[in-house]
This record gives structure tokens, sequence and C-alpha cells, in this order.
């Protein structure tokens, strides 16, 4: 069993069982999330798609980790202006592990 959640306007296809990494979330590490935006369910040959989101359906995850990506680097330059800028930027994440599915 498989499922398509949104989560940050991102979308992810989740299993139980499954770690994934999406944008930062307000919970500390060992507490349970309810993801209740889910756009599809599908159990072997059966799939139910949400017109946009499958009524009832959630996944249960728990969150494992708070971590920040590598740091990549923004730089801007004209040239013949003196003109150059650089700057850093870390994106935080949520690592979550979904533990159930729970189809409408």
């Amino acid at each position: 069993m498989y499922a398509v959640v949104r989560s940050g306007g991102r979308q992810y296809r989740v299993e139980e069982g499954a770690v994934i990494d999406v944008e930062k979330l307000p919970y500390e590490v060992g507490q349970t999330v309810d993801l209740d935006e889910v756009l599809l369910v599908a159990d072997g040959e059966k799939a139910t798609i949400g017109h946009p989101l499958v009524a009832g359906a959630r996944v249960q995850a728990t969150v494992v980790d708070q971590l920040r990506a590598r740091k990549i680097l923004v730089w801007k330059y004209r040239p013949k202006k003196r003109y150059r800028r650089l700057k850093g930027h870390r994106q935080q994440y949520t690592r979550l592990r979904i533990e159930k599915i729970i189809p409408a």
C-alpha cells in the first residue's frame, strides 16, 4: 500500500516504514504527525484518487530529526561596476518516518 501526500507545497509518494524529508514542521523529535492532505491511496490493484483530496484518508508519521541541508552560495556580480554580493543559505527540513497509512 502506498499514498501520495502533499506537505510544504510538494508531493511525496510514501509507504509504511519509509523515511522522507519535508519542509520544516513545528514538531519536536518523537512526536506523531498526521498528514491530512492525501491525494491518492493505492492498494495493489485498487487506487482511490481524490478530487482534490481523498476524504477521510490520512497518513501517520513520527518526527525522526530536525535537520538542515548543505549550504548553498548565492553569488551576484555585475561586471565593470564593482558590485559583488555573496550570501549563504541552509534550508531547514524535518525527517519523518511513515508509520501507518489510513485509507478512507
